[in-house]
Parts: structure tokens; C-alpha cells; sequence
């Protein structure tokens, strides 16, 4: 599921995105926000903030840990911001927790905690 998540932000693609996620999902970007909730929510985070506002996107994962239903990850990303074309760096961990039986596998749940630096503008 990371690697598949990896592709479709390098390729923009926030419609691709959510058929990672079940209808309901709950999806966490940082530690102290509120989740969004539900496919049209991740969605539109993603299309507005990834796909109309960053290009050039490369992402690595690494799964660290899986127990049961639910998995931890690393992740490292860098991308062009649209607004001001400055470069940037991502290292981020992921907690996922997935809908059991489902096939093909879905998240329910993502909680993802990252820190950025500009490398250039």
C-alpha cells in the first residue's frame, strides 16, 4: 500500500490516492488535527494540496514493522512547490491500520508525523 500511495503522489494523482482507502477512512496529517474523514476528504486534500501545488515529486518508503492489522513506515519525499518553485525535502514515519479481509487491502486509518526543509529555491 505505501509503494502504491509513493506512485500516485509522484504522479499527481489524488483520484488514485483515495482507492487506497476505505469509504470511510480516517486520515491524520499531523499529530494534533483533526482527521479528515472519507474518501472526498482525502481527495480533496490531495488535489489541492499535492496535485495543484507540487511538481517534480520522488518518493522512498520503508516498512518498518507489521502486526496484525496494522503497520508502521518510514518515508522520505522531495518536490517543487508550484507557488514558488522552491525545492523540497520531506522525512516522514506513517501508522496505518487496515480494513481486515478486505481484498484488495485498504486503509482505515493513516496518522502520518513529517518535518520539511527548503534545499533551494
Amino acid at each position: 500500500m505505501v509503494d502504491q500511495y509513493g506512485k500516485a503522489w509522484v504522479k499527481g494523482d489524488p483520484a488514485q490516492i483515495v482507492t487506497l482507502f476505505s469509504e470511510g477512512a480516517t486520515y491524520r496529517e499531523k499529530p494534533f488535527d483533526d482527521p479528515m474523514i472519507g474518501r472526498q476528504a482525502i481527495q480533496q486534500y490531495w488535489q489541492e494540496g499535492a496535485a495543484d501545488a507540487q511538481t517534480d515529486v520522488t518518493f522512498a518508503s520503508q516498512v518498518w514493522a507489521i502486526n496484525g492489522n496494522e503497520a508502521a513506515a518510514g518515508w522520505q519525499a522531495s518536490l517543487r512547490r508550484v507557488k514558488d518553485g522552491s525545492r523540497i525535502e520531506l522525512d516522514g514515519t506513517f501508522r496505518l491500520r487496515f480494513s481486515e479481509g478486505s481484498d484488495p487491502l485498504v486503509c482505515e486509518s493513516l496518522e502520518e508525523w513529517w518535518h520539511r526543509r527548503e534545499v533551494d529555491k
